[in-house]
Order: C-alpha cells, then structure tokens, then sequence
C-alpha cells in the first residue's frame, strides 16, 4: 500500500441477506477541493481479479494523476472481503453498487465508474440510474457479457478502452457496439491482449488525458 492509500471498508448494503457484512478497498483521496471520484471494479472474482490487478492500480494510478480521489474494491471472498466469492452478476452489482454509495457518501463531487473486464460489465449495470455517475471508463470489457442497452442509454461520456490483439473483448466487436454512441470514446492498444502485461503505460496515458478532461 502507498502512503497516501487508506484501506477502507464498504458496507454491504443489505444485499442477498448480508447486511453487516463488508468489502475491503482502498482509497486514495485527490487534491482539495476535490474535482470527482472514482470507483474501481475489478476484474472476475473466480479467475484471480482484484483491487491488486495491474490494470486496476493502473487505473487507480491514472485517477490520482488526473486529479481525482478513487477507491478500489475486492469483490466479496476476494482478500478480506466478506461472503464467497462467485461470477454471479446480481451478486457483483451489489458490490459495485455498495462501493458506489460509499463515495456518495464520501464525496459531493459527481463520479466516475471505471471497471476491468467483468468489473467494466458490472460497473455499467450498477451505474444505470444512479445521477452521481456521470462518465464510465470500461476497459476490456467482454461484449457478451456487456449490457448494450444500458451502454446506449447512459447519458455521459464513455472511455472503452481495449487490446488490439485480445481475443476475450475485441477491438473491433467494442468498435461496432461504440460507432453509434455520440458520447463515447475507443481506444485500442496495438499489440496489447487481455491483460495489457505490454500497454500498461498507453493505458495509464489514455485513461488519465481522458478522465481529466
């Protein structure tokens, strides 16, 4: 953990019986007054995804160079969060949405949900009618399991962000779902796959100019 990271526990908001319960995060606060916050999913609990993925300290990196105050989260059964771990996604929109209101609560300043993978499917999901989340950053997010309508019906800006050699979320099939949105943004990584292990630092780049904007 860096000095300026906090750890942080989220409450589960009563979901699936386990009010009381609680996620553990990291928070890292921005500059005062601050300018918006962040909320980081993770990707697939199942499959080793948690708030210490390369590319979820990369997108936690790239809020704190933009200015803005973020906080990361492990799902539940991951780390020291609570409960068992699963690829339920009614299960991951509770987290998200219980990470979602500990900024609401943190912060006045409007936010952004940014999630890797099957955390950039779940932060889409959680986000539909909550007024506080202005802009969504989804990097690599699977289009099969990618709510299209939700995508279509957000009505803030969008960074997608994808591997041009990824073969779980292809550039070309984000592209195709992208084209049509007025207010959202592709970019590709030439060379990078999945897990970005040769474009950490084009995505930090890319995500940071965008989210300071």
């Amino acid at each position: 953990m860096r000095a300026f990271e906090r750890s942080a526990t989220i409450a589960l908001l009563g979901t699936d019986g386990e009010a009381g319960l609680a996620l553990e995060g990291l928070f890292t606060p921005g500059p005062e007054p601050a300018l918006a916050g962040a909320v980081i999913a993770p990707p697939h609990p199942l499959y080793g995804g948690s708030m210490d993925s390369p590319v979820v300290t990369e997108l936690a990196h790239a809020c704190a160079a933009a200015g803005l105050t973020s906080l990361r989260f492990n799902w539940r059964g991951v780390g020291a969060s609570a409960g068992e771990s699963s690829g339920n996604f009614a299960v991951a929109d509770g987290d998200v949405r219980s990470a979602l209101a500990f900024m609401e609560e943190s912060l006045e300043e409007p936010l952004v949900a940014c999630g890797y993978s099957f955390g950039a499917a779940a932060v889409l999901r959680a986000s539909q009618g909550r007024v506080r989340v202005r802009r969504l950053l989804l990097v690599a997010p699977p289009p099969s399991i990618l709510d299209a309508d939700a995508l279509c019906a957000f009505p803030g800006d969008i960074l997608i962000v994808a591997g041009e050699a990824d073969p779980i979320a292809p550039a070309d099939a984000l592209e195709s779902l992208a084209v049509d949105l007025p207010r959202a943004q592709l970019v590709a990584i030439p060379g990078s796959d999945h897990f970005f292990m040769s474009g950490l630092t084009t995505l930090h780049q890319a995500a940071a100019g965008w989210l300071a904007r």
